[in-house]
């Protein structure tokens, strides 16, 4: 099977001439496999299609333009089943920008909304262009810019990592870096992102995941509360699934767009960080009766979307409108998109928003065996790409651990998310299930018990995190008890209750030295569990260094101080980035946190989960005390690979017993969230305490132990 991606230039013939000419410019049909616009040596190649219209238009404009220098109506002999395609001689494509116009039966409630004087941006359209500039509301319609590739990626190998050998940091590519203390010269952008991978490299994570870079309005909803400008900021209005977002990029790339991206891409590359884009292909921008048509609606709307029995757009996403994903059609749209990003981005995974969504049928029911969820499982250039599901939506569906993941899906487990952060704030009846996250969520995923659930992948199923964009930053988990969105300007009724927070005794902000430390320590408490847990960890930008959102769980419009990363806290806050680094580069150094390894030679048993004793694997419904061990043979390091960790959310002090290791073995205490006498909460390597058969935990506190020879070290 031919893939767009090729331009299949060899097998035409260089001396092709016009067939025939309108409006003055010579045509000729076109290749009708090849969807959108592409650059030949004799001119421009366009390729559209429309189930449901009767006609199709060509609209070409000066750069900037809002009325059209040439329209060109396809000819009836250009266009083979659904299919429009056409070559048009001699263009220019630094001259141009382009749209449709399609014509067809106006019968809304029968899904057929068509209007031969809407100016429809192209699908498959790889530059969007018209919002060069963040919050310029677009003035007119999207035009398309034809995209000359010329970026060589040489001989770059695909990331052998597997998933659970991943460090993931969520960023927003503007937020993080737009504030002024960022330093970056060209701040808010691609090229100010790149900019700071000396800084990820030194946190030590080795993947980023990008909230939305595909070109989306951030200026579709906007409002103005209290003399401030509110925007869509998160990006979770797409406009071009094909396209990058050009207010990102710190330069005009005109016919180059997705240069500075993809060199940033290659940056991270060759720095060891790969790149997961979090991608929504669960509803568009345009919104739902009321929205616009600019795109989807205009080509086939009754195709591109969910609809009632009367017209009407279903809304499981919660944004007006929900994608059809698993008609034919729209299959082909997602596939071709992410193999594109695939193979010209290099892109190394996807985060499907809202991934229930593309398990629904056309009428919104759930399907059993979601052909699209399949078919992308399958693919063969998606085959080593990681595909991670927010395994929900907006319409309640919710599929952690159900997810018809094929081996090849994982999710955000949002499990580990509610019960970690219920059990760290002392909500103890959380305790098995916390345990159970720890291990690695074999209950749900599978992995040490292979024959556990074969629909997953183990612990390369499982993405685990307390934090993300949608919610409260580490800092604000444990300074609030509830949201603050009043700047949303919503009354405070937009976003989540359930926040399972706890404010340590002031709501917000407090000079309290005692309250400031034990908010610092539940912090610590956070990143130690997430970093000794099997699966994938996954934490937001900016937790590493105590940043906080003044308490909004749900800042998807605010484009100023509360969403923007403020550096300055960096360096306040040195000792809990220390903390964080050094946390991830032991996940690192334990690959028996990782994954199931060899039986250790010492004996002990591969997963262990206990009370107190580590004697007495039962752990009480509402026990106050936690603990997990894992072990194996580490066969590259030739020596056994062994990881106690404890988690005492108690608020008093307890006595635990660790595992009997037999001479030269034993357990020395590489971390304590509480710290020692001179403020350390962490040992190198080497330098660590050895430990007796017997340990006290301090209050609210998490340590974790190394077994291992004595006077061994790297």
């Amino acid at each position: 099977m031919k893939l767009y991606t090729q331009t299949y230039v060899p097998e035409i013939h260089m001396s092709l001439t016009p067939m025939a000419e309108i409006e003055g410019f010579p045509v000729r049909p076109g290749l009708f496999d090849v969807h959108g616009a592409m650059m030949l040596p004799v001119g421009v190649n366009f390729t559209v299609h429309t189930r449901y219209g009767t006609s199709c238009t060509l609209l070409l404009f000066h750069r900037d333009a809002q009325e059209p220098f040439a329209r060109l109506p396809f000819p009836d002999a250009y266009k083979i089943g659904d299919v429009y395609s056409m070559i048009v001689f001699g263009l220019d494509i630094e001259e141009f920008e382009y749209a449709y116009q399609i014509d067809g039966p106006y019968d809304p409630q029968n899904g057929l909304v068509f209007d031969r004087n809407a100016v429809l941006l192209d699908p498959y359209a790889r530059s969007v262009a018209g919002q060069r500039f963040w919050g310029d509301k677009k003035a007119g319609g999207y035009h398309a810019r034809v995209v000359r590739d010329v970026f060589d990626w040489g001989a770059m190998p695909q990331s052998a990592r597997t998933m659970s050998d991943l460090v993931i940091y969520e960023l927003h590519v503007r937020g993080f870096t737009y504030h002024p203390s960022s330093g970056v010269k060209h701040p808010g952008t691609f090229a100010g992102l790149m900019e700071k991978i000396p800084y990820l490299k030194e946190l030590g994570i080795n993947a980023v995941e990008l909230m939305p870079i595909f070109e989306f309005d951030e200026t579709m909803n906007s409002r103005e509360i209290d003399g401030k400008v509110l925007l869509d900021y998160w990006g979770y209005n797409t406009v071009g699934f094909f396209a990058p977002n050009i207010s990102y990029i710190s330069a005009d790339e005109y016919n180059h767009e997705g240069t500075e991206l993809k060199e940033l891409i290659k940056a991270f590359h060759d720095n060891g960080i790969e790149v997961i884009l979090d991608v929504v292909f669960n509803h568009t921008a345009e919104g739902n009766e009321k929205g616009a048509t600019f795109c989807f609606k205009g080509f086939d709307n009754k195709v591109y979307y969910m609809l009632t029995p009367d017209g009407n757009y279903y809304n499981f996403s919660g944004c007006g409108n929900t994608l059809n994903c698993n008609h034919p059609i729209v299959r082909l749209l997602i596939l071709e998109c992410l193999r594109y990003w695939t193979v010209s981005y290099r892109i190394d995974g996807f985060r499907f928003d809202l991934a229930s969504i593309l398990g629904r049928n056309e009428d919104g029911s759930p399907l059993n065996n979601p052909p699209l969820l399949e078919l992308l499982a399958s693919d063969p250039v998606l085959r080593n790409v990681k595909l991670i599901a927010e395994a929900w939506d907006a319409g309640g569906m919710y599929q952690v651990g159900k997810f018809p993941a094929s081996r090849r899906w994982a999710e955000w487990n949002g499990r580990y998310r509610d019960c970690l952060r219920s059990y760290l704030k002392g909500d103890f009846w959380s305790a098995r299930d916390a345990a159970w996250s720890i291990s690695g969520s074999g209950d749900l995923y599978g992995g040490y018990d292979s024959d556990n659930n074969n629909n997953y992948a183990g612990y390369n199923s499982c993405v685990n995190f307390l934090t993300c964009h949608d919610g409260f930053t580490l800092y604000d988990l444990y300074s609030y008890n509830q949201k603050h969105n009043e700047d949303n300007g919503w009354d405070n009724t937009d976003g989540s209750d359930d926040n399972r927070s706890w404010n340590c005794g002031c709501e917000g902000k407090t000079d309290d030295i005692e309250i400031q430390k034990l908010r610092f320590r539940m912090m610590r408490n956070a990143c130690a569990v997430l970093m000794c847990s099997r699966g994938t960890p996954m934490f937001l930008a900016g937790d590493e260094f105590a940043n906080s959102q003044s308490g909004n769980n749900n800042a998807y419009c605010q484009d100023n101080e509360i969403s923007w990363l403020d550096w300055n806290l960096l360096e306040k806050n040195r000792e809990l980035f220390e903390f964080f680094k050094f946390m991830i580069d032991y996940r690192f150094r334990h690959p028996v946190i990782r994954k199931k390894l060899p039986d250790a030679v010492c004996g002990m048993d591969p997963l262990h989960a206990h009370n107190t004793n580590a004697e007495d694997m039962t752990i009480p419904k509402d026990a106050k005390t936690l603990s997990v061990s894992f072990a194996g043979h580490d066969t590259e390091r030739g020596r056994d690979d062994l990881v106690y960790i404890s988690v005492n959310p108690y608020w008093e002090n307890v006595s635990i017993t660790l595992p009997r290791l037999n001479p030269p073995n034993a357990w020395f205490l590489s971390v304590t969230t509480w710290g020692d006498e001179n403020n350390r909460y962490c040992y190198p390597e080497g330098r660590e305490p050895q430990i007796d058969h017997e340990f006290t935990l301090r209050p609210r506190s998490v340590a974790v132990f190394t077994g291992r020879l004595i006077n061994d070290q790297d």
